[in-house]
């Protein structure tokens, strides 16, 4: 194990030894291994945004093993899932690459403008399945939001006590928001925040604009010249909320987009202290061998690799 590793490992205090030794095993393997940064594959997209629209780009992402396949030859960290996706693979691929078990989902069927989140698993399941972690989203906007939160709480307390991570996507949403806002700087900054207060291991947020969308904090941003022109400070504020960086922040790759932008967003997360990249449809949505080159380079920019 790495000094950053173990640097990592002991912000983590609280902690009983499973769930650090889960932490480390997220953190240890494919090609980012004992670096502190990581690249996970999430394939909660059929839930979340229906089959045809996430997998007929590349139809072989129908069949949940081609993920698992995807994430190991790619050399990801680990993979994310649904229950059923990760049923369908665990005992095939048992002890490849580490996962974690998304807990709640969204379809778009009923897309209301204040979303709420089923919960389609829990801690046991992820247990049986021999994940490292589970998953849980929470909407701060929303006007469900403490809803999630007090879900997220019951859920991290028994996850923490069988030894698991807890990965929280933390996305602003809901009618108390802008669209704008829902990546607006101050947002962004506040959901990670909130996310690390739950007790999340690992935060995963969408990449901030300079846009400012609470008034309130618009006067402080501005008074004290909190710097958010470039990418890679409004990521170097998010990781400052986030417990002045003792906590895993990740990036969303959001939707599908021209390799060179995901590229320049990998290395404003790299400069600005970030840890990694959870990328989806910008990955499974393209044939296996061009998804394992681009992962690779994502990779490849987080170790420094690539300018």
């Amino acid at each position: 194990m790495t000094p950053r590793v173990r640097e990592i490992l002991s912000w983590y205090g609280s902690d009983n030894p499973g769930t650090k030794a889960n932490l480390a095993r997220l953190l240890g393997h494919g090609n980012l291994a004992d670096t502190g940064r990581l690249v996970i594959l999430p394939v909660d997209q059929g839930f979340e945004h229906g089959p045809a629209r996430s997998f007929a780009p590349n139809p072989p992402g129908y069949n949940p093993l081609y993920h698992f396949e995807l994430a190991l030859e790619a050399g990801c960290n680990a993979y994310a899932a649904p229950l059923g996706f990760l049923e369908a693979g665990a005992d095939q691929y048992a002890g490849a690459i580490p996962l974690i078990l998304k807990l709640n989902n969204h379809d778009v069927l009923h897309d209301e403008k204040d979303p709420l989140s089923a919960v389609t698993g829990s801690v046991q399941d992820a247990l049986r399945l021999g994940c490292v972690a589970v998953g849980f989203t929470i909407y701060p906007g929303s006007a469900h939001s403490t809803a999630m939160y007090e879900q997220l709480r019951d859920i991290a307390e028994e996850a923490k006590a069988c030894g698991l991570a807890v990965v929280v996507w933390s996305y602003p949403r809901g009618s108390g928001l802008s669209k704008e806002g829902e990546t607006a700087i101050d947002v962004v900054a506040y959901a990670a925040q909130i996310a690390a207060q739950l007790g999340a291991h690992v935060i995963k947020v969408k990449l901030p604009t300079d846009h400012l969308e609470q008034a309130a904090a618009k006067k402080i941003y501005e008074s004290e010249k909190v710097p958010i022109k470039s990418l890679a400070e409004r990521v170097r504020h998010v990781v400052q909320s986030s417990f002045n960086g003792r906590r895993i922040v990740i990036f969303s790759g959001g939707a599908k987009s021209a390799d060179a932008n995901v590229y320049e967003e990998a290395r404003a997360i790299r400069d600005g202290g970030g840890f990694g990249s959870i990328i989806g449809r910008n990955s499974f949505q393209r044939p296996k061998a061009e998804a394992i080159k681009f992962l690779q380079t994502v990779m490849g920019i987080y170790k420094g690799e690539k300018p």
